[in-house]
């Protein structure tokens, strides 16, 4: 299900934990396994319950909790805005409702090319970079004003 690369990666994982610990390891194996396929299937989050020796329900704890996993197909790039209180006084409400009509879409839905999917974040705990925004989970976006959202649509394109 899962490449030997992203195997490996969860065995770096594994093994910064005692063997009776191995749940702990379940958050980085979710995050790797959604790397590799986009987003995460109920047997993608089986695989990976077994695979590090926990219950499936325990995984699906971890990724029905965290809005960073999806259980379900995202566009190639996931911008998640933070509308949090200092993000939004800052402009992140009207940095979400820009992308909202340049993208065509609303919070939680995905363009029709597939190319980006929109998401209403929590507090990304950089608040004075406010407003901020998340690529695919990995990429922060520092004081995203209409001229910052366009630059970086056009790096994505």
């Amino acid at each position: 299900m899962l490449s030997a690369e992203s195997l490996r990666q969860i065995d770096v994982e594994l093994a910064k934990y005692p063997a009776d610990q191995r749940r702990s390891a379940v958050m980085g194996a979710l995050r790797i396994a959604q790397t590799e396929l986009g987003w995460l299937k109920p047997e993608t989050i089986e695989f990976v319950a077994q695979y590090i020796g926990i219950a499936p329900i325990a995984a699906y704890e971890v990724a029905t909790f965290y809005n960073m996993y999806d259980l379900k197909p995202v566009g190639k790039y996931k911008l998640t805005v933070c509308t949090n209180l200092p993000c939004a006084l800052r402009g992140g409400v009207h940095a979400g409702e820009y992308l909202k009509q340049k993208l065509g879409i609303g919070y939680g839905e995905t363009t029709a090319d597939g190319k980006y999917t929109l998401v209403e974040g929590e507090c990304m705990g950089a608040c004075g970079d406010a407003p901020v925004m998340l690529v695919n989970n990995h990429k922060m976006c520092s004081f995203m004003t209409e001229e910052a959202i366009e630059k970086k649509l056009a790096e994505l394109q």
